[in-house]
């Protein structure tokens, strides 16, 4: 954006300016830094606060990504003349602007900045051409000056004036000289090669020094500006006596070129000028015309030889070249004028400067080859060869280096990374130029690797087993699983979590819990043996990732048994309201099985094994219990003076430590008829409701017998699934009891109801005196439900047929 008063020749030079900035634009597009350049045109002088330009409109950006960028304005002048307001976009005057202090007479005059933008990193390079304004008059360095020229002079002799000085450039610059109107003397002004205006006094008039011995003239310099400046210099000249020949010097240009390193002392040329006039006269004397102050204290000329010595340092950087103007003056007063033009010869004594201007750290491990890590700009004050830079970095780091800008590189990844494996890079960025010795400079970049969450948790197992006692303290602690996570920080920061399992239908968070911070698994209820002998549940170890990893191990929990069940008689079944005995003939032989007391322990393993024990009777020499299959046998003859009521007490004790046991009462009636059975059995206890209830049980009991008999044949294939998983259990478990099915019993005596079907096996040892265990013998055994208050029985239903006698049990296998 340049100024509406600007002229049309900087119009086309702006024009010209942003299409080269829009193809390099295009071309750098091409790198990972955003990259491009602006020209701006402004004059001199503006006030602080003044636009420049709308930046953010220049570059196409938006204020908001200038915000959210960080832009700022990188600059290598002392003094920041510009500042960037991100708010607005817009460019401003920060600091007054003095072209002739900032450019001297160099034209066109500019300076250059950056301006960098962050998240993406985004360079752009902006120039700002300064116009010249008419600030400055001309000036000269002396306020008077003197001549003294012969009388003998002749006409068309010259006579250089002093050059005036003006700060100002281009048509604001030194534009005319323009004598006070004279008969003697006229002016003629001269354009040195570089465009320096100087002006030469013209003798039209002989002089006469009897008539005029003092001229007094004024000579004005004029600047083309508007409004005109100017500045004045006296001209004072004494009329001498006759010096009719001028010094002459053999050339009109002078060359000489001496090293920027060279030592004071060094002989850099000689001037030579020659009077045709002798004696006095023909003495030719050199001074420096209009020369600086800075000059004189770096070259010497001595005024009889002529030849120009070194007493000062130079310095390529500061100053490439210097042009002065030597005087030759006879004694005569007459002048001529030559100029030298030393050139200063670089020498590579600079090395490269190294700015870190953006540096980007960490950087995430997942950073795609070719991410952008920092923006450096290296210079080198030198010229040339000497001031040509190649810049690298360590081959095996996986990194490397990009030219974007002039003297602007990009350090860009060369491959991806691991923070697993490295998580930190010192990255030696070098800068070398190609001065002979060539000199470099090194940075060293500390780069940091920040962790992405790459790496699931791992557990120390495939598979975990544990093991706990049933009857187990509700919150205990049961093990720990581990896991560990070769990520950092949060990404290994690991919690533990029970996965929606299910365990015999129920969540698996009803039985077990897990510590999310130590993974420990803690019991949520206590278990028991008997409902569930083990526990599968799946744990997750997830990170603290975004998003989060995880893995998973099962972990299996097998419950150990107690002996936390007694046994459990199944048969003979004690009822409350009425006695049961069973019948013994007295023609009962030895051995003869008088019932079974068939018992089961719900615990498993030795704490299962059951021994039967006598432990009272009414006639201990008549009955024996065998110790592994509880049948109940006689050991003699029964006789006549056996009492027909025997009451027998078993104990049923299994193998666990401590042991557990119960007892069963059995009641044994000795007799060959009913009535006998009924003569004694008179004093037993009589309930009067279960009496009075009788009919009603009766007809209940009927109705739930005719049920039975029709779904049985219904179910049937189901039922004996269910015995087939029955014996499967107790056979895995090595009960040394096998539950087996005895009769169904009805109960005729008050209460009225049908007995609940109980369902057994029987465990064929082989100290057992009968092959197997018979129910349901027509006529030898019968099963007698009594009570004192009525003479009503019923013989026991025949038994159905023992599960022994299923092909499929496993235990008749076996």
């Amino acid at each position: 954006m340049a100024f509406e008063n600007s002229s049309p020749s900087c119009a086309k030079w702006r024009l010209y300016c942003r299409s080269v900035c829009s193809l390099l634009l295009l071309l750098l597009c091409l790198s990972h830094v955003v990259s491009g350049q602006i020209r701006y045109t402004i004059p001199e002088e503006l006030k602080k606060g003044s636009l420049i330009g709308n930046v953010a409109q220049d570059l196409g950006l938006d204020v908001q990504r200038l915000q959210s960028g960080r832009a700022r304005i990188v600059t290598r002048q002392s003094i920041q003349y510009t500042e960037l307001k991100a708010d607005k976009g817009i460019l401003v005057v920060n600091e007054r602007i003095d072209r002739e202090q900032l450019c001297g007479d160099v034209t066109p005059c500019s300076f250059s900045f950056e301006v960098i933008l962050e998240n993406p990193m985004e360079l752009h390079q902006i120039t700002v051409e300064i116009i010249d304004i008419n600030d400055n008059s001309p000036t000269f360095i002396k306020d008077e000056l003197k001549f003294e020229i012969s009388e003998s002079a002749t006409l068309g002799s010259r006579f250089l004036l002093a050059s005036a000085e003006d700060a100002d450039v281009g048509s604001n610059g030194l534009q005319k000289y323009i004598l006070t109107t004279n008969d003697i003397f006229g002016l003629k002004q001269h354009s040195s090669p570089d465009g320096r205006k100087y002006a030469e006094m013209i003798l039209q008039k002989s002089l006469d020094r009897e008539s005029q011995p003092r001229i007094s003239l004024k000579l004005i310099a004029v600047d083309g500006g508007a409004p005109h400046r100017s500045g004045t210099v006296n001209i004072d000249i004494t009329v001498l006596d006759a010096n009719d020949n001028p010094p002459v010097f053999n050339q009109t240009l002078y060359r000489a070129s001496v090293s920027e390193n060279a030592l004071k002392g060094t002989y850099i040329t000689t001037v030579n000028a020659s009077d045709a006039d002798s004696g006095s006269n023909g003495l030719v004397t050199y001074r420096f015309s209009n020369i600086k102050e800075q000059l004189a204290d770096i070259f010497h000329l001595d005024e009889r030889t002529g030849s120009i010595i070194l007493v000062g340092q130079v310095d390529y950087e500061k100053d490439k070249k210097y042009e002065i103007m030597i005087e030759a003056m006879d004694q005569g007063g007459l002048t001529d004028s030559s100029k030298v033009l030393i050139e200063i010869v670089d020498v590579n004594d600079n090395a490269p400067v190294i700015n870190v201007m953006s540096f980007s750290s960490p950087v995430s491990e997942d950073s795609a080859s070719g991410t952008t890590v920092a923006i450096i700009n290296v210079i080198d004050a030198d010229s040339e060869k000497n001031g040509q830079i190649i810049c690298t970095t360590d081959s095996d780091l996986p990194f490397k280096i990009k030219s974007t800008l002039t003297n602007y590189y990009a350090l860009v990844t060369d491959s991806s990374f691991d923070r697993e494996s490295v998580s930190e890079y010192n990255i030696t960025v070098r800068a070398t130029d190609k001065g002979s010795p060539s000199l470099s400079t090194t940075t060293t970049l500390r780069l940091k690797i920040s962790d992405v969450n790459d790496n699931a948790p791992i557990f120390d197992q495939i598979n975990y087993i544990a093991h706990v006692t049933e009857n187990n303290t509700p919150g205990m602690s049961i093990f720990s699983v581990k896991a560990r996570d070769n990520d950092w920080n949060q990404n290994a920061r690991i919690s533990y979590f029970l996965e929606k399992t299910q365990i015999n239908g129920n969540p698996t968070s009803s039985y077990v819990s897990i510590n999310t911070e130590t993974g420990a698994i803690h019991a949520v209820r206590a278990f028991d043996y008997e409902q569930i002998k083990e526990l599968q549940l799946v744990v997750k170890a997830q990170d603290g990732g975004s998003p989060p990893l995880a893995s998973n191990v099962t972990v299996k929990i097998l419950i150990q048994d107690q002996n936390d069940n007694p046994p459990q008689v199944l048969y003979p079944v004690q009822t409350g309201g009425s006695m049961v005995a069973e019948m013994v003939p007295r023609s009962a032989d030895v051995g003869y099985l008088v019932t079974k007391v068939v018992a089961v322990d719900v615990d498993s393993g030795q704490n299962a094994w059951l021994s039967y024990k006598l432990q009272k009777a009414t006639d201990r020499a008549l009955f024996e219990v065998g110790l592994q299959n509880g049948e109940i046998r006689t050991i003699r003859q029964v006789t006549d003076k056996d009492a027909v009521k025997q009451r027998l007490t078993v104990i049923v004790e299994d193998n666990g430590q401590p042991s557990r046991s119960a007892t069963v009462v059995v009641n044994v009636a000795v007799a060959d008829s009913f009535p006998e059975v009924l003569s004694e059995f008179t004093d037993f206890p009589h309930d009067k409701e279960y009496n009075d209830n009788l009919t009603f049980y009766l007809v209940l009991a009927l109705a739930v017998v005719s049920f039975l008999f029709i779904t049985c044949l219904v179910v049937i294939i189901s039922v004996k699934i269910y015995r087939w998983r029955q014996s499967r259990v107790l056979y895995q478990s090595n009960l040394p009891v096998i539950p087996y099915y005895p009769p169904r019993y009805l109960d005729t005596l008050g209460t009225g109801t049908l007995q609940h079907v109980y369902n057994y096996e029987v465990c064929r040892t082989t100290d057992s005196r009968k092959s197997d265990c018979k129910f349901g013998r027509a006529g030898s055994q019968n099963v007698l439900i009594m009570d004192p208050s009525s003479t009503g029985t019923m013989q026991r239903i025949q038994s159905e047929k023992s599960i022994l006698d299923e092909p499929d049990s496993p235990l008749e296998v076996g």
